[in-house]
């Protein structure tokens, strides 16, 4: 559950939490659970496949210092990559692996929508909590909690795509994953099936730390904002904070997701490894040969990438939902 996801969740709730709060409590058309993942998947997948050229420029600046020199990194910046990208791969190149990101988003929300509402049930019915359930601390705590784990259970399970994902994203020149499927079956030939798996330990510990920071930082911002603008547009503030919950949560851990892009490409293609002490052996490896801020080597196009890609996420999702439950209605 990334902090996109995330602020698409809180601007549902909080929009969900208004309607509700008017007087007369008019007949609003809803929409079932499954129009709900659909509209939450369509809108997802509409917002990746809009920003998958500054999330593919993310990946190639992320993995840049694994094979290549100290001098070819100081050359590196976001245009000159742009440019190598359009003239020795072709404008398509942009989008490459945005196809199994799309495959890694619809089954990653859905599972998260689910174990979110079963986490969270689960929760509440602990000892002592049903006593506690008015208290906006415990309910926080809840959501909070419930967040986490089930940001956890979407992304072990789908972690196979999203390794596959960043494989085909880093590939330049040389093609030699030729699609998911192949990618899939090269990978476990390779590798092994534990291959389908490196890097999910940072990919596990980042999940916490990014829930509860995105979480955090958008409920102060928005609870702020309210208190000295009462009558601006929700939809304005939730874009808004979203996005800087988004900036904020990607810069702290930024780094983990570095580490866990440079771990799923170890042994890719048949090229030698590069890191073999672990998670914390590779953020040594990285600080003692590229510095610290080769802990932070492409965060400028993934912020780049936060903004738009909270208004796509928003926009895309209230049109479908609005579509969809006047479909309802209809029926």
């Amino acid at each position: 559950m990334d902090a996109v996801d995330a602020g698409a969740r809180k601007f549902s709730t909080h929009r969900n939490h208004q309607k509700q709060q008017k007087q007369g409590f008019q007949q609003q058309p809803q929409i079932g659970t499954v129009s709900h993942l659909l509209a939450g998947g369509v809108a997802g997948a509409v917002s990746k496949t809009c920003t998958a050229p500054l999330a593919r420029l993310t990946i190639l600046f992320q993995v840049q210092g694994m094979h290549s020199d100290a001098s070819t990194l100081r050359k590196a910046s976001i245009w000159r990559e742009a440019s190598r990208i359009v003239y020795e791969e072709g404008f398509r190149a942009f989008w490459r692996g945005n196809l199994v990101t799309i495959a890694h988003r619809l089954p990653y929300s859905s599972i998260s929508f689910y174990a979110y509402e079963r986490y969270k049930s689960l929760l509440q019915s602990g000892p002592g909590l049903d006593r506690h359930k008015e208290y906006v601390s415990a309910d926080v705590g809840v959501r909070l909690l419930g967040g986490g784990l089930a940001g956890i259970t979407a992304a072990s399970i789908t972690y196979p795509l999203d390794l596959v994902r960043t494989r085909l994203a880093a590939q330049t020149n040389n093609i030699y994953y030729r699609g998911i499927s192949h990618a899939l079956c090269s990978i476990c030939r390779d590798e092994g099936v534990r291959g389908l798996y490196k890097g999910l330990g940072a990919t596990l510990l980042g999940v916490g730390p990014s829930i509860a920071i995105s979480f955090s930082v958008y409920e102060m911002l928005r609870s702020g904002w309210q208190l000295e603008r009462p009558h601006d547009s929700a939809v304005l503030v939730s874009l808004t904070c979203g996005s800087l919950s988004g900036i904020a949560s990607s810069t702290v851990t930024f780094p983990l997701d570095l580490v866990r892009r440079r771990m799923q490409l170890e042994g890719a293609a048949g090229k030698a490894r590069v890191y073999n002490s672990g998670l914390f052996g590779t953020f040594g490896h990285i600080i003692r040969y590229e510095g610290f801020r080769g802990l932070y080597r492409g965060i400028l196009p993934e912020y780049y990438k936060v903004v738009p890609s909270v208004g796509i996420v928003f926009m895309t999702y209230e049109m479908l939902k609005s579509c969809l439950s006047g479909s309802s209605a209809s029926d």
